[in-house]
C-alpha cells in the first residue's frame, strides 16, 4: 500500500514528522512501513521554462533552435528535434532539463552540440520525467510536454507536477484489511503520534428525482453478498479528472485514465472499499441481480479476456446475463464509454473466501479481489458510495438522483469483548491503570461501555483478550515493555550431537572463508541436464511435487551441486570477482518402484554439506578445506581416490573421499563443459560431503598429546613419478616406510614443465621427524628418509629429483 504522506492532511496533522521518524514510529506501533521515498528523488535540476523564439537548425531539417526563459538572467538556447516544437510554440512553457541535471533512470543531461551549435540542455517530454499520458492528459504523445497557461516560469518541475511528495510503502498483513486505505493508515498515524482524526461524511446534493424509477437491486444468495449498495448519476462527463486527484492516484501507483474511472479508484484507496461503475444502458430493465453464475454462462471481463462461470462463482447480473464476476472485474458488456450518459454506483460486501477461489479459479488477481478476500467492513458501503457521488459533484462529472439503493443483510450488532485490565497487564507484564488501557483502545476506535470493549467494525481481526492486550501493547510501545524472567521451570537446552558436528563443520566453513548459501529443495528437471548427469542415471529418479509452483520448482533436489553452482553462477554475473560458498542443504532420495520414485512411501531425507568457489583457492588449497573439516570433527583415515567418471567433474581433477573404504562424498574442479552452462569461466571447485556419513566416522576419544620437550627435524624430498600416479598414494607410502619418528608429512609442490620428462611430474613433500624422548641424530634422520624413498621407488617407480 503506497501513501503520499500529503494526503495525510485530510485526516490528521503530521505537521514536524520527518519521512524517517514516520517510517520508525509507524513500523514500532505495528504498520510495517517497507520505505520512505521521495517521489521526485531521480529528478534533479529540471525547471519549467518559457520559450521565447524558434528557429530552424543552419545543416539540419528537423532540428530547432530555442530560446528559453527559465527564469534566470540570460535566456537558455537547446537544440530539440520534437515534432510539436514549431516557431507557434512560442510563449509554451515546458519542463527544462539544464546543464548537470538528471531525469528518471539514472539519466544524466549535460550541454553540448548538436551538428555544431550549442545546446544547454533538454526540453523534456512526459515520458522522460517517468509519467504517464494519464497523468498529464493535455500533453502531446508524441514531444515535448507543454504544461497549462500560467505555469509560473523556473519553478522546480517536481512541484509544478506534484512530485514534490513523499511516499510510504507499507507492508500490510492479511488480518489487517482496514489499512489497506489512507483513512485507516491516517487512524494508525494519529493514533501513533497522538495527534486528533477526524473523517467528514460525505455530503451529496443530489438534483432531485428517485433512484428507484430506474433501477432495483436483488439479492438472491446475502451468504456471499452481506451488503450491496448502488447511487445512479446521469448526465456523466467523460473528461481527465483534476491535477489533484491525477497526482494523488499516480503517487499511489495508480494509472490515472479519466474522471469516472478515477474516482472509483480514488475511493478505494481512501476508504479501502473497492467499488465499479457500470454503464445504466446496458442493464436489462434496469436490474441488477446478485446471484451464484449458473453452469455454461460466460463473461468477457473488461480485459478483453473470456470466461466460463460456474456456480460456485458470484455474479453480478441483470434479467439476462452477468455484468461482472463478484469482487473480481467487471464485464465488457457493460463498460463505461466515451458516449456513457448514465452510470450506477456499485458499493458492496462480497464474501472474501468465494472472490479468492473465484479469482483464483479464473486466474485473475486485482487490486478489487486482493481487498475482498481479507474480508472487508460491510458498514464502509454505504459511505464509499456517497464519496464517489461527492466526487462526482465536485468535478462536475455527473448529476446525483436522489436515493440509494442498499440491501444489508449484515450482522449490525457490533462484536463486544469483556474489558480485563489485570489480564492484559499479567500478559503483557506492565501495571497500566485502567484508565491507560482505556485511552489506548480509544484512539484507536475502540470504546469500552459498561465492562465491556465496543469492537469498532472495520478491526474484523479483533476476537479475543489477546488481540486488545496487542492492540494495547503497540500503542504503549513494545520498546518500553520491560524485560522479565520466565516465571515458570526453566530447560536447559542443548545442541545434539549431530547439530554440534554439524556447527562445527560449518565454523571450519566460515574460517576458511566461504559465506553460508540457503537455497530451496525443489528444483527443475533441467538441473539435471545442467551438471552432465546421463538420461538413465538412477540419481535422476525425484519426488515431483503435485501442486509445483512451475516447472523450475517441481522435483525435489536429489544433490545440491546444481543449486551451489547457481549460487556462484549469481555472483559471477553480479561481476564478484572471487566467491566461497557452502550449504548444508538437504537432498530427497525417493523409494523407487517400477523405474519411478514410489509416491507412497516418503523420500529417504539426508544432508549434504556441499561447498563451492572460484577465483580464490587452488585446487590443493580447497582440498585442504575437506582435510580441516575431517580433523576439526576427528575423523581419522580420510582417503581420496581419483574418479573419472563422475561428469560433473573434470576426469584429470577429481577424487572421491573414503573414510575406512566406504565413499562419503567428492570433490574437484567443476568440468568445464558443466562450468559453461552457468556462465562461469576459469577454475570453478565443488565439494558434496555427506553429513550422516562424516558423523558416522566421528572417533569420540580424543587423545592428549602433550607439548613436544625435543626439538623437529626438517627434511624435503623431491621426487620424479607417472603423471597418473596420485599424490595421495605417495603419502601413504611415506607415512608406513618412514616409521615411528615420522611426525606429519605436507606436499607443498607438484611440477610439470621445463626439464621434466613427457609424462612425468616432480612432487616434492616436507617431512617433519621428531621423538618424544629424546633429540634425533642424523642417522636417524638419514635412515627414514632412505627409507621412504626406497617406497616410493618400489611400490610407485618413483626416482629421486637431482
Amino acid at each position: 500500500m503506497k501513501l503520499p504522506l500529503s494526503w495525510l492532511s485530510d485526516y490528521t496533522d503530521i505537521s514536524g514528522v520527518t519521512p524517517k521518524e514516520y517510517d520508525a514510529r509507524l513500523t514500532m506501533s505495528g504498520s510495517k512501513v517497507e520505505e520512505v521515498y521521495y517521489l521526485g528523488a531521480e529528478i534533479e535540476n529540471v525547471v519549467t521554462g518559457k520559450v521565447l523564439s524558434v528557429v530552424d537548425h543552419p545543416d539540419s531539417d528537423h532540428l530547432k533552435i530555442c530560446q528559453l526563459d527559465v527564469g534566470k538572467e540570460e535566456p537558455v538556447q537547446i537544440v530539440t528535434g520534437a515534432p510539436n516544437v514549431t516557431p507557434e510554440s512560442v510563449g509554451e512553457i515546458c519542463p527544462v532539463a539544464l546543464h548537470k541535471s538528471t531525469l528518471p533512470g539514472g539519466v544524466k543531461i549535460t550541454k553540448g552540440k548538436l551538428r555544431g551549435v550549442a545546446s544547454n540542455g533538454m526540453m523534456c517530454s512526459f515520458q522522460e520525467l517517468g509519467l504517464t499520458h494519464g497523468c498529464v492528459p493535455y500533453a502531446c504523445e508524441n514531444g515535448i510536454l507543454f504544461l497549462p497557461e500560467g505555469t509560473p516560469v523556473g519553478e522546480d518541475i517536481r512541484k509544478v507536477l506534484g512530485l514534490d511528495d513523499y511516499v510510504a510503502d507499507f507492508e500490510i498483513t492479511s488480518n489487517r484489511p482496514d489499512c489497506l486505505s489512507v483513512i485507516g493508515l491516517a487512524r494508525e498515524t494519529a493514533a501513533t503520534f497522538d495527534r486528533p482524526f477526524h473523517v467528514n461524511a460525505p455530503a451529496v446534493k443530489g438534483v432531485g428525482d428517485d433512484i428507484n424509477k430506474y433501477m432495483s437491486v436483488e439479492v438472491k444468495d446475502p451468504d456471499l453478498c452481506p451488503r450491496y449498495t448502488a447511487r445512479l448519476v446521469r448526465n456523466i462527463k467523460i473528461e481527465p479528472s483534476p491535477a489533484w486527484m491525477r497526482e494523488r492516484l499516480h503517487a499511489s501507483g495508480v494509472r490515472p485514465i479519466n474522471n469516472i474511472v478515477d474516482i472509483t479508484n480514488y475511493v478505494m484507496l481512501e476508504y479501502g472499499q473497492p467499488m465499479h461503475a457500470f454503464d445504466y444502458s446496458c442493464l436489462s430493465d434496469g436490474k441488477i441481480v446478485v446471484r451464484r453464475a449458473r453452469n455454461g454462462e460466460s463473461i468477457q471481463t473488461l480485459d478483453g479476456v473470456d470466461h466460463d462461470l460456474t456456480d460456485k462463482m458470484l455474479a453480478i447480473c441483470d434479467n439476462d446475463k452477468p455484468v461482472a464476476v463478484a469482487g473480481v472485474m467487471g464485464g465488457a458488456n457493460s463498460e463505461i464509454e466515451d458516449d456513457t450518459r448514465t452510470v450506477v454506483f456499485e458499493s458492496a460486501c462480497f464474501h472474501g473466501a468465494t472472490v479468492r477461489v473465484t479469482a483464483k479459479a479464473l486466474g485473475m488477481r486485482t487490486e478489487a479481489s486482493g481487498r475482498f478476500e481479507k474480508g472487508l467492513d460491510p458498514r464502509m458501503t454505504l459511505d464509499a458510495v456517497n464519496r464517489a457521488c461527492e466526487l462526482v459533484e465536485q468535478l462536475g462529472a455527473g448529476e446525483v438522483i436522489d436515493g440509494i439503493i442498499d440491501v444489508d443483510n449484515s450482522d449490525p450488532n457490533p462484536k463486544r469483548l469483556p474489558f480485563e485490565p489485570d489480564k492484559m497487564n499479567g500478559l503483557l507484564g506492565l501495571s497500566l491503570s485502567d484508565a491507560e488501557q482505556q485511552a489506548y483502545l480509544e484512539k484507536l476506535g475502540f470504546t469500552v461501555e459498561n465492562g465491556e470493549v465496543i469492537v469498532p467494525s472495520f478491526r474484523t481481526d479483533i476476537a479475543r483478550m489477546c488481540d486488545l492486550a496487542e492492540e494495547v501493547a503497540r500503542m504503549y510501545g513494545y520498546d518500553k515493555i520491560p524485560t522479565t524472567l520466565y516465571a515458570g521451570e526453566m530447560v536447559q537446552g542443548e545442541y545434539t550431537p549431530k547439530q554440534q558436528a554439524e556447527r562445527a563443520a560449518a565454523l571450519v566453513c566460515r574460517e576458511a572463508g566461504f559465506d553460508e548459501s540457503m537455497t530451496h529443495s525443489f528444483i527443475s528437471p533441467k538441473f539435471y541436464d545442467m551438471i552432465g548427469w546421463a538420461e538413465d542415471d538412477p540419481r535422476r529418479i525425484s519426488t515431483t511435487i503435485l501442486n509445483p509452483l512451475g516447472e523450475d520448482f517441481s522435483i525435489m533436489r536429489t544433490t545440491v551441486l546444481p543449486s551451489m553452482l547457481e549460487s556462484l553462477s549469481h555472483n559471477h554475473a553480479h561481476r564478484n570477482p572471487t566467491a566461497s560458498l557452502y550449504e548444508l542443504g538437504t537432498i530427497y532420495t525417493p523409494a523407487v518402484k517400477d523405474g519411478k520414485a514410489d509416491p507412497d512411501v516418503l523420500p529417504h531425507e539426508e544432508k549434504v554439506l556441499t561447498l563451492g568457489s572460484y577465483g580464490r583457492l587452488s585446487f590443493f588449497q580447497f582440498k585442504g578445506v575437506i582435510e580441516a573439516i575431517c580433523r576439526e570433527l576427528n575423523i581419522k583415515g580420510v582417503q581420496f581416490v581419483p574418479e573419472k567418471n563422475n561428469p560433473s567433474y573434470h576426469p584429470g581433477r577429481c577424487a572421491n573421499v573414503l573414510i575406512g573404504g566406504e565413499q562419503i562424498g567428492v570433490f574437484g574442479t567443476v568440468h568445464p563443459t558443466v562450468a559453461g552452462r552457468y556462465g562461469l569461466s576459469g577454475e570453478v571447485l565443488a565439494a558434496e560431503l555427506r553429513m550422516d556419513a562424516l558423523f558416522a566416522a566421528i572417533d569420540p576419544v580424543k587423545l592428549y598429546h602433550p607439548l613436544p620437550k625435543f626439538p623437529a627435524s626438517t627434511r624435503d624430498i623431491a621426487v620424479l613419478v607417472d603423471d597418473a600416479v596420485p599424490a595421495a598414494s605417495m603419502q601413504a607410502a611415506i607415512e608406513k616406510a618412514a616409521g615411528a619418528i615420522l611426525e606429519s608429512v605436507k606436499l607443498f609442490d607438484v611440477y610439470k614443465g621445463k626439464g621434466i620428462p613427457e609424462g612425468k611430474k616432480s612432487v616434492a613433500y616436507s617431512l617433519s621427524l621428531r621423538a618424544p624422548d629424546r633429540t634425533l641424530t642424523d642417522e636417524e634422520c638419514d635412515k627414514a628418509m632412505k627409507n621412504a624413498l626406497a617406497a616410493l621407488e618400489k611400490d610407485l617407480g618413483a626416482a629421486l629429483r637431482s
